[in-house]
């Protein structure tokens, strides 16, 4: 766990429009201020993806998102609070409530509530933040630090001290609506 000082550094990185890197259940992430769109930008140009593609979205409680799924049918609801918080990506519709840099051109948004102890208490302090791999477009996701200073050296504001949790693939994504599973765990 981060000591308080630190995590106030890490919200001031954030809330200023910086991305950072941080260790997940899996991979290490990068992350940023989804409401910013400088920021989510900075990471997409850092992974080379394109905007069309979409990002994810973690939270650390799935309270964060009451803001997108307050209106969904209740079995809806119900998958979601089954499946979180652990390795379980869903589509959700996002009807409006999220700017395009985060959702693409998708109806739907990707969303995680993470067990990883370090994400929630990240996104605790600071908010549901952009979740991707830390890695460029087409290279193997960063499964140590060393990796992503390799990748992005310089090119960061801040690398979040922590290991990774105990899952061996990134999180399974799936379509709340259909079921279907869009990446298998």
């Amino acid at each position: 766990m981060l000591a308080g000082w630190r995590l106030g550094q890490i919200r001031r990185v954030l809330q200023s429009g910086g991305v950072i890197a941080y260790p997940t259940e899996a991979v290490w992430g990068l992350g940023c201020n989804p409401w910013q769109a400088a920021a989510v930008e900075r990471v997409l140009w850092l992974k080379q993806r394109p905007v069309e593609k979409g990002l994810i979205l973690i939270a650390g409680d799935m309270q964060q998102f009451d803001f997108l799924l307050w209106d969904l049918p209740r079995s809806q609801l119900a998958k979601l609070q089954l499946s979180w918080p652990g390795p379980n990506t869903w589509l959700v519709p996002h009807q409006g409530r999220l700017p395009p840099w985060v959702t693409g051109d998708h109806a739907t948004v990707a969303l995680r509530v993470s067990d990883h102890p370090l994400v929630r208490q990240l996104c605790a302090a600071c908010g549901p933040l952009i979740s991707t791999s830390a890695n460029p477009a087409g290279r193997p996701p960063a499964r140590s630090r060393l990796r992503v200073e390799q990748y992005f050296h310089g090119e960061l504001d801040d690398v979040v001290p922590g290991v990774l949790g105990l899952q061996r693939n990134p999180s399974m994504i799936r379509d709340l609506q259909t079921d279907s599973v869009i990446r298998p765990a």
